[in-house]
């Protein structure tokens, strides 16, 4: 396996994208299997078409598609701004804890290992309530052009939209 299939095993994304790109065999229903025989262990984490939240996944954006992948440090004791993702975004704890909140009272609690699918147009806040930092890489899949998150104002307006490395920072 290449350098960027080593580095993806190391970031605990594997199942579908090593698939996807080839890298280990499907079995009928569409599952990764099991073990390739090059003894690489594939893993689904999550397979879903509904957020942690339970609402389902909007339908993709039209145009060019567009990923971003980001690795995202939030140093312990830190809130991030009130915001929500206008494309469907999903990620892995890699370390730390983090706990996210929406403006509806729901919570999920997230610990190293953990996969998320974000809520898509609903607004919510991340929280490091550990004593560590909390790193999560996230994966959007949106359209060229299409701002992955953006910053809500107070009374429920939207502010400009974050850059691709900001919101988080």
């Amino acid at each position: 396996m290449g350098s960027l299939g080593q580095r993806l095993l190391g970031l605990g994304i594997g199942a579908a994208t090593f698939c996807c790109l080839g890298w280990g065999p499907v079995q009928a229903d569409g599952e990764p299997a099991p073990q390739t025989s090059a003894g690489v262990k594939v893993e689904t984490l999550v397979r879903t078409s509904r957020s942690w939240n339970g609402a389902t996944l909007p339908a993709y954006g039209t145009g060019q598609p567009q990923v971003t992948i980001l690795r995202i440090t939030i140093p312990a004791g830190m809130r991030l701004p009130l915001h929500h993702h206008p494309v469907i975004n999903a990620g892995v704890l890699l370390e730390g804890r983090l706990r996210v909140v929406a403006t509806s009272g729901a919570v999920l609690e997230l610990h190293a290992g953990d996969p998320i699918v974000e809520m898509v147009n609903t607004a919510h806040y991340g929280e490091n309530p550990g004593s560590v930092p909390a790193t999560i890489v996230v994966i959007y899949a949106g359209v060229d052009g299409q701002a992955v998150t953006v910053l809500e104002k107070a009374g429920g307006t939207t502010a400009k939209p974050c850059a691709p490395a900001g919101c988080a920072r």
